[in-house]
C-alpha cells in the first residue's frame, strides 16, 4: 500500500498545524490550526468574518491547496486537542472536505464553539467523539484503522492519533509531555506506545512535536507547577493588597489549582475573560473539573468591568481575579489592566502572577515584554514563569523513539532552528537525514512507501 505524507502547516513555525496521511486511497488529516501571532500582529482583526484565502495569504492558517496533489479521498479530520494552533482553522477549511471531524469529547466541544462563531462558511461536517483507547475503521478496504492513545498536555483530553496500515503504523505525536502524575486525567499511556512499536509491522513513521527539542533534560509533571504555584500564593497570604493571576485559559488543571489556592489564602477567586469562561465552563459542564459553586466566570466585557468595579468597592484584598493575557495579547484583560483601561486599579506592591511560559515566537515575546513593563510602571510586582511546559524535552524524545522504534521520523511544530536539537538526537540514534529522517517544510509531499 502506498503511504504518502503531506506536511501542510506547522513545519516552519509554532502554529497552524496541519498534516495529511494518505494510505492507499484513504486520506486522514491531522489538525487544522491557526497561527495566532499572525492575527494578533494586526489591530482589531476578527477572523470569524474573514475568507480562508485571506487568512492563508496572512500566514494565519495552513495553505491546504497541496491537498489537490494527493490522490484519494479524505475520510477523517482529526484534531489532537483543543488548542487553537490545532483546531483554529477547522471553521475555515473543514467544509472543503466530505469527512467527519473525529476527536476526543472535550476537543469536539471546543470545535463546536469555533464553528458556532464562524460567520463566513457553513460547515456540514459531522462531529464524531472518540475516547482514548478506542479505534475506528478508515475507508472501505478494512485495512486502515485509526486509534487514539492517551497523552498528557497543557489541556485536558489530549490524544496522539495512530493510523494503522498494512505497512505499519503512522504515529502523529503532536502535542504532549510525559506526565505520570497529572493533576487532571490519566497518565500518558506509554504501555500502549511500546506495544504499537513492537506489534505487527511496527511503526512506519513518527511525526514529532519539536517545540522543546533544543532543551536538555525532562519536562516536569504538572504536579511540580502546582506545588510551585502553591508556594508562591501561600507566601502572599498576609498581603493586604491586590493579587492578580493569569494562565492559559485552556489549562484547566492550572486554573483549578489557582482557584483552590486562592480559597486557601482567604480570597474569592473569579475567572475573567471570554476564553477563560469558555474553557472552564465547558470543562465543568462535561465533568472534567469541579469548581466551587460560588466561583464567578465572566466573559463579556461589560460583565468583566462590573466585576472589577465590585472588587474595587468591596476590597481588592478579598479577591483573586484570574484573567486572560498571559502572552501580553493586546485585547486581553491583563494588558488592559496594564494600560489602565479597566476599573481595577493597580497600586505599588500589588502582585501579578504569570503561571504561564512565553510561547517561543517573536510576536508573543514582544507583547509579553510590553505587558510586563506596563504592569511594572503601575507599581505591580511580577512573578514570572510559574509553569511547566506541555511539550517534551530531549529525554522525553529519546524515550519516545525508544518506545516506538519508528522506521521514519518527521520533525514538526517548529522552524529549522527549532528542529536542530531533534535532528542531533535522532542522528545519534542511527537516523540519517534524507534517508529515514525527513526535515521538511510547509507544502511538501513525502513518499514513505
Amino acid at each position: 500500500m502506498e503511504i504518502e505524507i503531506a506536511t501542510i502547516g506547522g513545519y516552519e513555525e509554532v502554529g497552524r498545524q496541519m498534516t495529511a496521511v494518505r494510505a492507499g486511497n484513504d486520506i486522514v488529516i491531522f489538525d487544522m490550526g491557526l497561527n495566532l501571532s499572525k492575527v494578533l500582529i494586526h489591530d482589531n482583526i476578527r477572523t470569524e468574518g474573514m475568507h480562508s484565502l485571506d487568512l492563508i495569504d496572512m500566514g494565519a492558517i495552513p495553505d491546504d491547496r497541496i491537498m489537490s496533489d494527493l490522490e484519494g479521498d479524505v475520510k477523517a479530520i482529526v484534531p489532537t486537542h483543543g488548542h487553537l494552533d490545532h483546531i483554529g482553522a477547522i471553521s475555515k477549511l473543514a467544509h472543503r472536505y466530505d469527512a467527519p471531524v473525529v476527536a476526543s469529547p472535550f476537543t469536539i466541544e471546543l470545535v463546536k464553539g469555533e464553528l458556532a462563531d464562524e460567520q463566513k462558511f457553513d460547515s456540514g461536517n459531522d462531529l464524531v467523539k472518540m475516547d482514548a483507547g478506542e479505534t475506528m475503521s478508515i475507508g472501505d478496504s478494512g485495512k486502515v484503522e485509526l486509534e487514539f492513545v492517551n497523552v498528557t498536555h497543557s489541556i485536558i483530553d489530549a490524544i496522539n492519533p495512530v493510523l494503522h496500515t498494512p505497512e505499519g503504523a503512522v504515529v502523529y505525536g503532536l502535542d504532549k509531555r510525559m506526565d505520570h502524575t497529572p493533576v487532571i486525567g490519566d497518565p500518558i499511556d506509554m504501555k500502549r506506545f511500546r506495544e504499537i512499536g513492537r506489534e505487527g509491522e511496527g511503526v512506519l513513521c513518527y511525526i514529532e512535536d519539536c517545540t522543546n527539542a533544543n532543551k536538555k533534560g525532562r519536562t516536569q509533571s504538572e504536579n511540580v507547577a502546582r506545588e510551585h504555584l502553591r508556594d508562591v500564593l501561600y507566601s502572599m497570604e498576609d498581603y493586604d493588597g491586590g493579587i492578580v493571576a493569569t494562565t492559559f485559559s485552556s489549562h484547566i488543571a492550572r486554573v483549578k489549582s489557582l482557584v483552590e489556592f486562592a480559597k486557601d489564602i482567604g480570597r474569592q477567586p473569579v475567572l475573567l475573560g471570554r476564553s477563560m469562561e469558555q474553557y472552564s465552563g465547558t470543562a465543568e459542564r462535561m465533568g472534567f473539573a469541579e469548581f466551587p459553586d460560588d466561583l464567578g466566570m465572566f466573559g463579556h466585557r461589560n460583565s468583566v468591568d462590573r466585576t472589577f468595579e465590585r472588587i474595587m468597592n468591596e476590597g481588592k484584598e478579598d479577591y483573586l481575579p484570574v484573567v486572560t493575557g498571559h502572552q501580553g495579547e493586546p485585547r486581553a484583560m491583563l494588558t488592559r489592566m496594564g494600560r489602565g483601561e479597566t476599573p481595577y486599579e493597580l497600586d505599588d506592591g500589588d502582585k501579578v502572577v504569570f503561571s504561564a511560559g512565553i510561547i517561543p515566537e517573536p510576536t508573543n515575546e514582544g507583547q509579553r515584554y510590553q505587558a510586563e513593563k506596563l504592569l511594572g510602571m503601575q507599581g505591580a510586582r511580577i512573578y514570572s514563569d510559574i509553569h511547566v511546559s506541555g511539550h517534551l524535552r530531549q529525554e522525553g524524545h529519546y524515550e519516545m523513539l525508544d518506545a516506538l522504534q519508528p522506521k521514519h521520523v518527521i520533525p514538526a511544530h517548529q522552524n529549522m532552528k527549532g528542529f536542530s536539537g531533534y535532528v542531533d538526537l535522532a542522528s545519534n540514534q542511527g537516523y540519517k537525514l534524507g534517508r529515514d529522517l525527513h526535515v521538511t517544510c510547509n507544502g511538501n509531499l513525502i513518499q514513505i512507501v
